[in-house]
């Protein structure tokens, strides 16, 4: 099954949901990509990837939508996976909130998929 749209490709296949996000993501873009990744969380089991290896920018709310995505797919026994390469302004969001920690990190999408 898969969805597309300008901003988030979401594909599944068996136990995994691939979301895709393939511009900035800022106040405006956020609940789009909340709404999707909580979608994705209730699918048994849930295990996510998200990809923003084609994130060229990101504000502080992509972080409260990741988090509140991380604990959504812990109370139903999943995972998220967040994916990259991230780009250096992406990247230094997660470094200087010290959010990096907070998540599964993967340095590929290929690396992801494994984990």
């Amino acid at each position: 099954m898969s969805e597309t749209g300008e901003l988030i490709t979401v594909l599944a296949d068996g136990d995994t949901v691939v979301v895709r996000v393939t511009d900035e993501i800022d106040a405006d873009s956020a609940p789009l990509l909340a709404e999707t990744l909580e979608r994705a969380a209730l699918r048994t089991p849930a295990r996510t990837v998200v990809d923003l290896s084609a994130v060229p920018f990101a504000d502080s709310s992509i972080l409260h939508v990741l988090l509140t995505a991380q604990g959504r797919h812990t109370e139903v026994g999943g995972r998220l996976i967040v994916a990259g390469p991230l780009s250096d302004i992406v990247r230094r969001l997660f470094d200087v909130t010290g959010t990096a920690e907070l998540f599964t990190m993967a340095a590929t999408f290929e690396q992801a998929l494994e984990a």
